[in-house]
Parts: structure tokens; C-alpha cells; sequence
């Protein structure tokens, strides 16, 4: 069993090196999430306003197709990762992103569109959540939940911080296709962190794990193969209760946040007002991760994510019934309910399981969540297309996270 004291303390130096690695994790999960699932969506009305022909559903079948291949490929993400290691697989991601945002300026139809989406899959394979979650559960024992917590905040800071910027680049009356082109200069930063700095374990650096205390029957400090095999780990009710409670919520938030700034929009907002809405959502979340991460150090049992769903159940109910005056003050309950929560269940999935096989217990997981969010984004476009509301649409969200909250009771500890 692990223990999580430190023996001997860790010196300031290499400690730097540990919380340099969340650091890192953080600025990937901002500029994957953040270019290709919330800041992108600022650019929506523009693009839809050159092609009239367009439903939002046409528009938004683009991130189902992200999400679709991304399942398909999170699967394999343990053996990229051992075979390829992290910042391999960082490199790679950036250099995906780069040109495929800068292509996005030259689309003409539809087909482009979806095509470059099948290319932020891999991107989102190469630099998203998996792998950011992975590197920092590597490098810590102690304050494992302040680490990945601090690290999902990236999710949020790409929401938060790209989103206005875009926004303020269309106000300011730049061309949408001129906005994609200078935005894919932004990877090259995280490009240059993985190339320099990024190592996929504390081995690499000459380290250990933060907080991690070697056995005397142990040689080797890799907290990698402690845990479950994949195929134990799918035997277990926690596994699947996991699995649909990210694929309900994954529906939920993925569906609002690619359609929030259409929403703000029709019912009265103009698109930079719109784009700052955006990070109405993304801004509490940040926090709620940063939060009860530290909280999950602290605090243990499930209370912390019964109270994470039910804030984000109400959240819904007042989104349902709001107006224009009180829409964003739910848009906030939601965000800072659905950032704690995210942080808890990846937690969950690590704790519960350990990290032997993290990877393709992470990846599959992913595989119904990547539906799940998927589904949500184009659904509530289709079912803006049929009603000419998102009221039917954000009543299936009210639904899918009374359910979630249901699943909760079946997670459970397994190492």
C-alpha cells in the first residue's frame, strides 16, 4: 500500500519541478479544450452568417465528429503514452493544431469543416485530458487532487480567456477567417514547453513522486503499476457508474458551452457581451476545480460530489427558467458546480483504480463521454433547429444530471 509521506523532503528545487509539470498540464488542457471546444465557438454567428444555408445542427455535427474519433482513439492512449511518452505525444498535438486552425480560414463548405475536426481529435488524443491527468498523477502521491485540480483548471482558462478574445476580435469587426489564421500562432507556446521541459515521469528527471515514500520491499519509486488491471477494473460497478455519470454530464456541459454564445445571442446579447457570458461559465468552474481539488486532499467519502451534482441540478433548474436578467447568474452555479465535480471524477478514476492502468481505463471512459459530449452539442442544435428554442434541450439536461446523481451511489474504492 502507498503511503503519502515524504521520506526524505523533497528540496525546494525539485519540488519546483513537480508543480512546473501541472503548470504544463494546465497550459495543454487550455489550448486544446480552449481552441477546439469553447473559444471557437466566439467565431459561430460570423460563420454562420457567410453561409445562411447552415442549421446550427450543420455547424455543430463539426464537434461530434471531434468527439466521435476522439472515443474511437482514447482507447489506445495508454500505449501511446507508453511507447511514446508524453511530450512526444504534446509535440505531436501542437503541431496538428497549428495548421489545422490556420486551414480553418480557407474553409468553403461544410466537408473542410468536418474534416479539420477529424484532425482535433487527434489533437485532443495527443494534448487533452488524459494525458494531462496521467503526467501530474505521475508525479504526485501527496496532494495528487490539488494537482489535477489546478491542472483541469486549463479546461476552464481556455473558456475564460479565448473566448473573450476571440469575441473581441469579431467585435472590433476582424474577418472570422483572419481570426482562426492569428489564433493558430498560440499553440506554438505550449509547443516550445513540450520540446524544453516536459518529462513524462520524475525518473526522467533524476525524481521521485511528490509525497512518495518507498517500501522496503519495493525497488523501484514508478507509482505507474500500482492498481488494478484494465480488466478487473471493467469488472467493477464503480467502472461503468463512472463511465455514464462523465457521459450524462459530458452531454450537459459539452451541449451548453458550444451553444451558450448562440443562445446569449438570441436572447438579446450582442457577440462580444455573448463571448464574456461564455466565460461566465468557465471563470466559476476554474475556481470550482482549483477548490474542491484541495478539498478532495482533505476530505474523503462521496458527500463532496453528491453536493457538486445537486448545486449543479439547481443550476439547470434556474437555467430552464431564466431570463434574460438571471440567465448568467445560473450559467455561474452551473460553472462552479460542474468545475468541482470534473476535477472529483477524474480523481475517482484514478484513486479508485490506481494508475497501473490508467491509461486505457481513463481512455475508455472517454469513449462514452466523447459520445456523450458529442451528442450534446449537436442534439441541442438539432432541437434548436426543430423548436426554434434551447427549452426542450435544456430539459433533457435537467434529466441526464438527476441520473448522474443517482450513479453516484454506486462508486466505490478498490485500492
Amino acid at each position: 500500500m502507498l503511503t503519502t509521506e515524504v521520506q526524505p523532503p523533497l528540496t525546494q528545487q525539485r519540488t519546483r519541478k513537480h508543480w512546473l509539470m501541472v503548470f504544463i498540464a494546465m497550459i495543454s488542457l487550455m489550448v486544446s479544450n480552449g481552441m477546439i471546444f469553447t473559444g471557437i465557438t466566439a467565431f459561430d454567428s460570423s460563420i454562420l452568417a457567410e453561409f445562411p444555408e447552415w442549421s446550427r445542427a450543420d455547424l455543430k455535427l463539426r464537434e461530434l465528429i471531434t468527439l466521435i474519433l476522439l472515443g474511437l482513439l482514447a482507447p489506445f492512449i495508454g500505449i501511446f503514452i507508453d511507447r511514446l511518452g508524453v511530450r512526444v505525444l504534446m509535440i505531436v498535438g501542437c503541431l496538428v493544431l497549428i495548421p489545422s486552425y490556420f486551414a480553418y480560414g480557407y474553409v468553403t463548405n461544410l466537408l473542410h469543416i468536418y474534416i479539420i475536426h477529424g484532425f482535433f481529435a487527434l489533437v485532443m488524443v495527443s494534448c487533452g485530458l488524459n494525458v494531462g491527468v496521467i503526467l501530474v498523477s505521475n508525479w504526485f502521491v501527496k496532494n495528487r487532487g490539488t494537482a489535477i485540480g489546478i491542472t483541469i483548471v486549463g479546461t476552464s482558462l481556455g473558456g475564460a480567456l479565448l473566448a473573450p478574445l476571440f469575441g473581441s476580435w469579431m467585435a472590433a469587426g476582424m474577418d472570422w477567417r483572419q481570426g482562426f489564421q492569428l489564433a493558430s500562432i498560440i499553440p506554438t507556446f505550449l509547443l516550445l514547453l513540450a520540446v524544453f521541459l516536459v518529462k513524462s515521469k520524475p525518473a526522467e528527471a533524476g525524481l521521485v513522486p511528490y509525497g512518495y515514500q518507498q517500501q522496503a520491499n519495493t525497488e523501484t519509486h514508478d507509482i505507474s503499476q500500482h492498481g488494478l488491471s484494465y480488466v478487473e477494473a471493467l469488472k467493477t460497478r464503480s467502472f461503468w457508474a463512472i463511465t455514464f455519470i462523465a457521459m450524462c454530464t459530458f452531454y450537459i456541459l459539452m451541449g451548453l458551452q458550444a451553444n451558450l454564445v448562440l443562445h446569449l445571442q438570441d436572447i438579446g446579447f450582442d457577440i462580444q457581451a455573448a463571448a464574456a457570458g461564455l466565460s461566465m461559465l468557465f471563470i466559476p468552474a476554474l475556481i470550482g476545480k482549483f477548490l474542491f481539488g484541495l478539498f478532495a486532499d482533505k476530505f474523503h467519502g462521496k458527500k463532496i460530489l453528491y453536493a457538486n451534482l445537486l448545486l449543479m441540478f439547481f443550476g439547470l433548474l434556474g437555467l430552464l427558467f431564466s431570463s434574460t436578467a438571471t440567465v448568467l447568474t445560473a450559467v455561474v452555479i452551473i460553472g462552479f458546480a460542474w468545475g468541482g465535480f470534473y476535477t472529483l471524477l477524474q480523481l475517482n478514476a484514478v484513486n479508485n483504480f490506481g494508475l497501473k492502468a490508467s491509461g486505457k481505463i481513463l481512455g475508455t471512459i472517454t469513449v462514452l463521454d466523447a459520445l456523450g459530449g458529442g451528442l450534446g452539442i449537436y442534439l441541442t442544435g438539432l432541437i434548436f433547429d426543430i423548436y426554434g428554442s434551447y427549452h426542450h434541450a435544456f430539459v433533457i439536461y435537467v434529466v441526464l444530471c438527476a441520473i448522474a446523481l443517482a450513479l453516484i451511489s454506486q462508486v466505490k474504492k478498490h485500492v
